[in-house]
């Protein structure tokens, strides 16, 4: 899924805005001025198309996430968990950590 503003596309695909989209698991709605993704997996990720994102998940997956959602196991301490196990000292650092090409 790639969001840019308030386009969206899946696969490629532009899905029309405004519209809801379903297919194979992934749901794309347009609550408000927001667009909200969510997986059969349990995640929904929410983007208003500017700077404020939110994620949503399940609580089966308690424990059971890790990178930028985080371990989700409400222990402060392992909210900046690297990919190496280690704790980062600093929220850039966590998120530099994290990135991909």
């Amino acid at each position: 899924v790639v969001a840019e503003g308030r386009n969206v596309s899946v696969n490629g695909a532009a899905v029309p805005q405004g519209r809801p989209y379903l297919h194979k698991g992934l749901g794309v709605t347009w609550p408000g001025d927001w667009v909200a993704v969510a997986s059969s997996l349990g995640v929904r990720v929410a983007w208003d198309g500017h700077l404020a994102v939110t994620v949503t998940a399940e609580p089966e997956l308690r424990g059971g996430t890790w990178g930028l959602c985080g371990t989700y196991t409400d222990d402060p301490a392992d909210d900046f968990l690297l990919p190496d196990g280690d704790v980062a000292a600093s929220a850039a650092a966590f998120g530099s950590a994290w990135k991909v090409p």
